[in-house]
């Protein structure tokens, strides 16, 4: 069922993933980790068995929306194991494996890239239907070691509605024409606030680009998901589960009709 990838690495006998994504964008600040968590609080609420591969190396903040910072990593002679989440998602993130979690990584890119790799070979992650792979902003070494080296189904491309939102798209769609890799659409987060009094949509950066440069590059518009201060919440006191409005319907129908297609 895997196709496209150019030097894929194989999986350990205690991992068995049946569709893998990667959350990306061509910049920073643009809330990738939100969306993937709202992704895997909504496919774990419909009873998918779901993880996260937190890629973000040098700036994880996935074990802190789910409020599992202080876990304790588990391993045997065997594999390394994911932390769980209240709701049974599991997590791979440096920052469960930092003494400290403000503790900063100081690496290269290869070293990086190779820590990426062994999060795929040397976890075991068992029976999943879902893995997300949150990704750090670019399209530096890290982008290029998921795209050749994982057996990734596609892309999910997450932007906001400034002007710099053609660049930040086409960043991200160019690569993955290049590395050959689906894109399943496209995301917009902080597309607009919500009044809290009158609970009126408020066009905070302008009105959005997002639906012309969705049709100029023939991308599935997924989701729109405002800025809204309850989320903000939920992502500060590790409650991410707990959020009402995924925003993301679209996102997550597309995905259950993909998987039934495995």
């Amino acid at each position: 069922m895997r196709q496209n990838v150019m030097h894929p690495i194989p999986k350990n006998e205690f991992t068995d993933v049946k569709k893998m994504y990667a959350v990306v964008s061509g910049k920073g600040g643009v809330g990738k980790s939100l969306i993937t968590s709202l992704i895997a609080v909504g496919l774990r609420r419909e009873g998918y068995e779901v993880g996260i591969l937190d890629a973000d190396i040098t700036g994880p903040s996935i074990p802190k929306m789910f409020g599992v910072s202080g876990a304790k990593i588990e391993s045997d002679s065997k594999a390394i194991y994911p932390v769980r989440t209240h709701n049974d998602i599991k997590i791979m993130s440096m920052n469960l494996l930092l003494n400290k979690e403000d503790a900063p990584v100081i690496w290269r890119g290869p070293l990086i890239a190779k820590t990426i790799e062994q999060f795929w070979t040397d976890v075991g992650w068992g029976i999943l239907d879902y893995l997300l792979i949150d990704m750090p902003p670019g399209t530096g070494d890290v982008a290029l070691t998921v795209f050749q080296s994982l057996p990734i189904d596609g892309i999910i491309i997450v932007t906001s509605p400034q002007d710099l939102v053609s660049l930040i798209v086409k960043k991200a769609y160019n690569m993955a024409k290049q590395m050959d890799i689906p894109i399943i659409g496209i995301v917009e987060n902080m597309s607009y606030a919500i009044c809290p009094h009158c609970g009126r949509e408020i066009d905070i950066f302008g009105k959005s680009k997002l639906e012309e440069e969705a049709e100029r590059l023939s991308l599935r518009i997924l989701g729109r998901v405002p800025i809204d201060s309850k989320l903000t919440a939920l992502c500060d006191s590790g409650e991410i589960e707990k959020a009402q409005n995924l925003y993301l319907d679209s996102c997550l129908n597309i995905l259950k009709s993909n998987l039934n297609e495995y």
